[in-house]
């Protein structure tokens, strides 16, 4: 019995998370191993799932004074993929984003909160088709690891909930039995992996 709890004991240990202030610093996501994902309710019963391919971005961690962590990302607007490509090339049309006009899509941050556990908040101006507005995104700190290649990794899950049309983005085809084709609410999530700048 005694050595079973020992056991687990070092099996907890050797998985917790390092100490945050070790993990300060600047880091560059890993686009092969990050998805910005979106979904939308169409027609008023499924969800259409899709993603950002292309996209560049940094992030500052202060595990001291999470406060002080920032995030830049930079979205390539014509790398949207839904599965489809006819509704991606009207994703792509004037209707939506314009991307010929406005090719890329901004998030800075502006402030970050601890939440207490491994929960923040993160804050920033989201910029769509030339407009800004603010969005709040819910991240949770899924760790810290060395990969084989020797890189120190840093993995946040995330999620956020717009309004597409606070964005100026309001095409819609009403429906025969009411309602519209396309939602108002896109729920965004993240799943991002950025590598400690050596």
């Amino acid at each position: 019995m005694g050595n079973s709890n020992h056991s687990d004991t070092a099996t907890a240990t050797a998985t917790m998370s390092p100490d945050l202030a070790a993990l300060t610093g600047d880091y560059t996501i890993d686009p092969a191993h990050t998805t910005l994902g979106f979904t939308a309710r169409h027609a008023m019963v499924t969800n259409v799932k899709g993603e950002f391919r292309e996209f560049s971005g940094t992030l500052h961690l202060d595990g001291t004074d999470p406060s002080k962590s920032t995030a830049s990302i930079d979205v390539v607007m014509d790398s949207i993929d839904t599965g489809n490509a006819d509704r991606d090339d009207h994703l792509r049309s004037a209707d939506f984003f314009d991307t010929q006009k406005y090719p890329t899509m901004t998030f800075r941050s502006t402030r970050a909160e601890a939440l207490g556990g491994d929960d923040y908040r993160i804050t920033g101006d989201l910029t769509i088709r030339g407009v800004t507005k603010p969005v709040t995104i819910d991240l949770e700190f899924n760790g810290a690891a060395r990969d084989p290649f020797g890189n120190e990794r840093v993995g946040f899950e995330g999620k956020a909930e717009i309004l597409r049309s606070d964005w100026g983005l309001t095409w819609n085809a009403a429906l025969e039995t009411g309602g519209v084709l396309v939602s108002d609410k896109i729920k965004l999530n993240f799943d991002i992996s950025a590598i400690r700048n050596a």
